[in-house]
């Protein structure tokens, strides 16, 4: 089994070296594993990070978006370029730990999943002890709501629909036909996965969610209408 990881960036300067070597040294239960980053228009440093730390690490390949496309954008540029058996998707901000992609691989070599989530929302967060907890809440609220709408809707149940991570068969991943530009990517991922009768199965993971001041880039309220439209516009309309 062969490994694509998409590593979707924007303005991660700070960050995207060292997930590249975390993602680089993890142990996976697979054959051979691919790396490729997009960088979707940076206009810090992060060209130079990732260009700094590919002489270290050989097996990455790198697209450059020349402009900020969006998170939704860049993921299918890198689905394009993806030779792998299955995908799965890498944020460039070390909220997500590549330490946990192991667990979810092993459903599918055992043969008891096709799709798997690692889900954020199985357990209660860890918020932080700051000014941020509140603003923590009402994203976890959010997160929550859109999850028992999406189980609703799809008929199957599913506690964290946004997470961003997602394993996925390349084949599948590539004839979902994917439009969306920015992070209502998640919810039409997931829409369209589950209109074509795919069984999501949910993993635990751990998070180290950031603030705003640190460089996050989601925005509760609007995104989550955007969210919302996309889950009733592909159950009902596309």
């Amino acid at each position: 089994m062969k490994l694509s990881i998409l590593i979707p960036v924007y303005n991660e300067e700070k960050t995207i070296a060292k997930l590249i070597s975390e993602v680089d040294n993890v142990i996976l239960p697979v054959t051979e594993k691919e790396i490729i980053i997009i960088n979707d228009g940076s206009t810090d440093k992060t060209a130079e990070e990732i260009k700094r730390i590919s002489k270290v690490f050989k097996n990455i390949t790198l697209i450059s978006h020349n402009k900020n496309m969006g998170k939704g954008s860049a993921i299918r540029t890198g689905i394009n370029h993806a030779t792998g058996d299955y995908i799965i998707i890498q944020d460039a901000d070390l909220e997500y730990n590549p330490k946990d992609i192991p667990a979810m691989i092993k459903p599918i070599l055992n043969g008891k999943a096709r799709v798997v989530y690692g889900s954020r929302l199985k357990r209660l967060p860890n918020f932080r002890r700051d000014e941020r907890t509140i603003r923590f809440f009402i994203h976890y609220l959010g997160n929550k709501m859109l999850s028992v709408l999406t189980s609703i809707l799809y008929g199957q149940w599913i506690t964290d629909m946004e997470t961003g991570y997602k394993i996925v068969p390349t084949n599948v991943m590539k004839n979902l036909k994917l439009s969306s530009v920015g992070f209502e990517l998640e919810p039409e991922i997931t829409a369209k996965l589950l209109k074509k009768g795919y069984l999501i199965h949910e993993i635990s993971i751990s998070t180290n969610p950031r603030g705003y001041s640190e460089g996050k880039k989601l925005n509760t309220v609007r995104d989550g209408v955007r969210a919302l439209w996309a889950l009733f516009h592909y159950r009902f309309i596309n």
